[in-house]
């Protein structure tokens, strides 16, 4: 319960959020419009039994190939009606809508002899857990143009707890499968439906362009391990719009891949924008890496909660990721009992093997937070570069962080970093108090 020197924070912060409220919601969805299909065909039409009990493995790739080799005007959706749909693994194809009525459920067998293995992605060298290839996402595609996942609050269950308990168990023999994955593929919408229990990441779009997430809820466990929501991974114009994420990992974490495997593939992520997105996480609410090392540039943060999380805002990297960071803006997020607010760190992540190049050290530069606003929030947070390379032009406006109720607010913790700072609570590192004034105009305050 909120009480004593709390309650007028809190009053600040119902104040703070006005303004957006009223605002005109902006929006990047039209990057990828969900396209009406001339042609709908139902699972039903190819043998699927929504039981519960039947594999419809068969079932969703026959109807697969159809809508694939029919090569329909405008492309086909394929309907699931309400059920219980257990079924493995199966890509989709392009100028393809899959769409999940209200109380259809894709539920992912839990047989792992059922998931086939795929190679690991040319940018990580590896899987991301274990060396060699990895496990197939449940719903995936390569090389596609034009597909649309959506429904009528339609669910798609991972039923990752059997995978999670491998990996507590130490028995995982290979990388653990995603939920959804596209890769070389553009034009993909995903909306209205529920994710819930993914075996590792929920959504990766890695080497695409024009990505939109909007209008989900993405669930797991906050002790599932690894279950971050959205990753975009090497991929350009990504828009994640007007979601709840609650899951075990990061609910949305911007990569491009891991040390000098990303850095020989050279593929950045750009064009990333995350507005009205809704998190909780024991990690962070908003993560740019820590595998960066293709480069992330040109990312807005916008009109975002964070709730009963590690961290707000979480950007890092380490040395021998190589690549950069730069040219990010958040504005206007608020957080609600997190344990640090913002956090930059030049320390954080491992590697894949023994072979990176710890000369390979990134660049941090150009990130503006402003207008963020929080409670309950127990440190304000840390901004950490690495010794011979600052990071730069690291720019705090209008960030208004309390603490818990009974005690002062905690101090920032600084090195290695260059910037400004305006209107910030509690007062910054000198860091960016000493240097304030004359990198005031290299912020635009």
């Amino acid at each position: 319960m909120w009480r004593g020197s709390l309650v007028p924070a809190v009053a600040l912060l119902l104040c703070a959020l006005a303004p957006l409220q009223r605002a005109a919601a902006a929006t990047c969805a039209g990057v990828a419009p969900a396209r009406r299909r001339p042609e709908v065909i139902s699972i039903k039409d190819f043998g699927g039994v929504g039981d519960g009990r039947a594999v419809n493995t068969r079932a969703f790739r026959a109807a697969v190939y159809t809508i694939e080799h029919r090569r329909r005007r405008g492309g086909t959706e394929l309907r699931v009606p309400a059920g219980m749909w257990l079924t493995g693994g199966f890509n989709l194809t392009s100028h393809m809508t899959l769409f999940l009525e209200r109380g259809a459920v894709l539920v992912a067998t839990r047989d792992a002899r059922r998931w086939p293995l795929v190679a690991p992605l040319p940018s990580y060298g590896r899987g991301r857990e274990m060396p060699g290839p990895r496990y197939a996402s449940f719903i995936g595609g390569d090389g596609l143009r034009d597909v649309v996942i959506t429904g009528d609050k339609g669910v798609i269950d991972g039923q990752g707890e059997v995978w999670w308990n491998m990996w507590r168990r130490r028995t995982l023999q290979h990388t653990r499968p995603n939920l959804i994955e596209f890769m070389h593929s553009t034009g993909i919408h995903i909306s209205n439906i529920v994710l819930k229990n993914s075996p590792f990441w929920n959504i990766h779009p890695v080497y695409c362009e024009n990505v939109v997430v909007t209008n989900m809820m993405i669930l797991a466990p906050h002790d599932s391990p690894n279950t971050d929501g959205v990753d975009p991974d090497s991929s350009t114009n990504v828009c994640i719009e007007d979601s709840y994420i609650s899951t075990g990992d990061d609910a949305v974490a911007i990569k491009s891949g891991w040390d000098e495997y990303g850095i020989a593939y050279g593929r950045p992520s750009s064009g990333i924008t995350i507005r009205r997105v809704r998190s909780s996480s024991p990690f962070s609410g908003i993560a740019i890496g820590s595998e960066a090392s293709g480069g992330v540039r040109d990312v807005l943060i916008q009109d975002c909660s964070v709730f009963d999380s590690g961290y707000g805002i979480h950007i890092k990297t380490t040395t021998g990721r190589g690549g950069y960071i730069r040219n990010v803006t958040v504005d206007g997020v608020r957080l609600a009992r997190v344990r640090s607010g913002v956090r930059i760190a030049g320390d954080a992540g491992d590697h894949p093997d023994g072979r990176f190049n710890s000369l390979a050290v990134p660049t941090v530069d150009g990130v503006r937070i402003r207008n963020v606003w929080g409670v309950g929030v127990r440190e304000p947070g840390s901004l950490e570069g690495i010794r011979n390379s600052p990071f730069t032009r690291i720019c705090l406006s209008n960030v208004k962080l309390f603490g818990g109720s009974g005690g002062g607010d905690a101090a920032w913790r600084c090195r290695d970093v260059q910037g400004a700072a305006l209107g910030v609570h509690p007062w910054p590192c000198a860091e960016l108090a000493a240097t304030g004034v004359a990198a005031a105009g290299s912020c635009g305050y």
